[in-house]
């Protein structure tokens, strides 16, 4: 009788069990799997984008019912650095902060588009302060002088203006300050710090300059540099750096000294970047407007006072800064123009104080100082901000 075959658990050698570590089971994702992708989540972006932008035009709507104004530099400010905190990368920070300036940009003029003034024309450093702050989709209006910025903004012909207010290298801007003293009435609502890199722009070979345009505090930021690399060049003062980089693209042995993006603008080499003296080199901007901002509380104050010309009168002036806890983190004084002595002029007094003007300490500080004064403006309280990249 034959014998049944015995069964057997084995597998046999010629099975093959599909595990999870299977090549067919991890495939690599694949330059058309990726686009694919990329595709899917660029309509998802769309979608949430213009989402938001409804959103931020009913919110406008609301505003206006309820006579807020549309822009606010601490609103705006706080959204920015809440998303930067929430990124974890790979995209650079810098890259998500302009994504989002100009998102907001972009839903804010759905509302109405801002009308900005800056000492221009484009591209000048205040140009792309004014950038920086509102972004592009805003009406930016170039101005020749920075008490025209003033006077567009006293008139009413725009809602904000941009101005430079002091820099790292060279102090206060006189312009300005002159400007506040003759319109108080304007308030600084938001503060720009622009770390400002400066290039030598032209259309000829480094060796071939024989005149080097811009303005005057530009040229004094490159000084030493420009003295010992190009000293054959005649130095010239222009209205601001846009308007010495358009000399330089019609002239054949000109340069001029300005940013990377007037290079882009007037179609000019790059001859050498960087070349400011001071590598911390910052140029501090206000934003102007007809009221301040409301607080926020990491806010600082402007003032500009007049105290008697007597000895010990700026001590006994700033002595209830210190009593009341207030910290003057800048100073400046300032010749009151047409002053009758000559010989020994009235000086007026630029300062800023931590806090804001609503703040219980800055307002007890304020009133005692100005007990002690001939005249004193609060030229606004507004958020403080960082220094980022021209």
């Amino acid at each position: 009788m034959a014998r049944k075959p015995t069964s057997t658990n084995r597998t046999p050698e010629t099975a093959k069990v599909p595990t999870s570590e299977s090549p067919d089971s991890k495939r690599a994702p694949t330059l058309t799997t990726l686009r694919g992708e990329i595709d899917q989540l660029d309509q998802d972006l769309v979608g949430l984008l213009n989402r938001r932008a409804e959103i931020a035009s009913q919110i406008g709507q609301i505003k206006h019912h309820q006579g807020l104004e549309i822009w606010s530099a601490a609103r705006e400010d706080e959204v920015i650095a809440r998303a930067l905190a929430a990124s974890q990368g790979p995209l650079p920070i810098e890259t998500l902060r302009l994504i989002f300036r100009e998102l907001m940009s972009g839903s804010r003029s759905l509302q109405r588009t801002l009308r900005v003034a800056c000492l221009g024309p484009k591209h000048s450093y205040s140009y792309l302060a004014a950038v920086a702050k509102f972004g592009e989709a805003v009406e930016h209006v170039p101005v020749g002088s920075i008490a025209a910025v003033f006077e567009e903004l006293n008139r009413r012909h725009v809602e904000f203006g941009i101005v430079p207010l002091e820099n790292s290298t060279d102090g206060r801007i006189a312009d300005t300050l002159d400007m506040f003293i003759k319109l108080p009435n304007v308030k600084i609502r938001a503060e720009v710090k622009l770390r400002i890199h400066h290039c030598l722009l032209g259309r000829c070979e480094w060796g071939q300059v024989r005149r080097v345009y811009s303005k005057s505090q530009a040229l004094s930021q490159c000084r030493n540099w420009l003295g010992k690399n190009l000293p054959q060049a005649t130095k010239v003062e222009v209205v601001s750096t846009a308007a010495a980089a358009e000399l330089a693209q019609r002239e054949e042995f000109a340069a001029a000294v300005a940013s990377r993006s007037a290079a882009q603008a007037y179609r000019l080499n790059i001859l050498t970047e960087n070349i400011e003296d001071q590598l911390h080199n910052v140029t501090r901007f206000a934003v102007l407007a007809e009221v301040a901002e409301q607080r926020t509380g990491h806010d600082k104050t402007s003032l500009m006072l007049r105290l008697p010309n007597q000895v010990g009168s700026l001590v006994k002036t700033l002595s209830p800064f210190e009593k009341f806890g207030v910290n003057l983190t800048w100073i400046e004084s300032f010749p009151i123009p047409n002053s009758q002595d000559e010989n020994d002029p009235s000086y007026l007094f630029f300062m800023d104080i931590d806090g804001h003007e609503s703040d219980p300490q800055v307002q007890k500080a304020i009133e005692t100082v100005r007990k002690r004064c001939e005249r004193l403006d609060i030229l606004g309280s507004y958020p403080r901000c960082k220094v980022i990249e021209a």
